[in-house]
């Protein structure tokens, strides 16, 4: 299938798990894959096996929780591939395990940073490039930890909670302007 032919597709923490093996899929479908990631060797790897396997893929070191790194990571996309149409914001940590009352701040800050203000600063950036593209689809990458709680994982459940809120925000508001927007909520897997 080549459903996505041409299309650039930026999908974060590309270099490993879930968003490697997104990535690895679109490739195959035709989308020109912009593989972000905070390690970049990473990245570079997942790259260079979509280019080895014929596809189309650039690598480039992203910290999601900087919003000015996201607006850059767009600005690449658009500038080597002529748009946007496709964003896999899956980039995201678990944090520390710990309880309420032990949780450390900084902790707290930094899965918080990535997981919700790293999707923020993605859609931001992505929406307005898109909008210029004709239109596209956004998939947020949330959990099933947001709907069933563990303890210690609080942090990390409560950001992708909030995924799932900052999605519909975003859906509600962008589907008559020809965007998509929707959360996936993947259980544990082996990464």
């Amino acid at each position: 299938m080549n459903d996505f032919q041409d299309k650039v597709a930026i999908v974060t923490g590309a270099g490993s798990g879930i968003g490697a093996a997104i990535a690895r899929e679109l490739a195959e479908r035709g989308a020109i894959v912009i593989a972000a990631d905070l390690d970049l060797p990473a990245a570079q790897e997942v790259a260079g096996e979509i280019r080895a396997d014929g596809g189309h893929a650039h690598a480039v070191e992203v910290d999601v929780a900087d919003a000015e790194a996201a607006e850059r990571l767009v600005a690449f996309a658009v500038e080597t591939g002529g748009g946007l149409h496709l964003a896999v914001n899956n980039a995201g940590i678990g944090g520390p395990n710990e309880n309420v009352a032990d949780y450390p701040l900084d902790g707290w800050k930094q899965v918080i940073d990535v997981n919700l203000n790293g999707v923020f600063y993605g859609m931001k950036y992505q929406i307005a490039a898109m909008l210029n593209s004709g239109g596209g689809a956004i998939v947020n990458i949330s959990s099933i930890g947001g709907r069933q709680p563990t303890p210690g994982m609080g942090a990390y459940e409560s950001s992708k909670a909030a995924v799932d809120s900052v999605t519909r925000w975003a859906a509600i508001e962008l589907a008559a302007h020809g965007i998509r927007v929707n959360a996936v909520a993947p259980g544990p897997v082996l990464t």
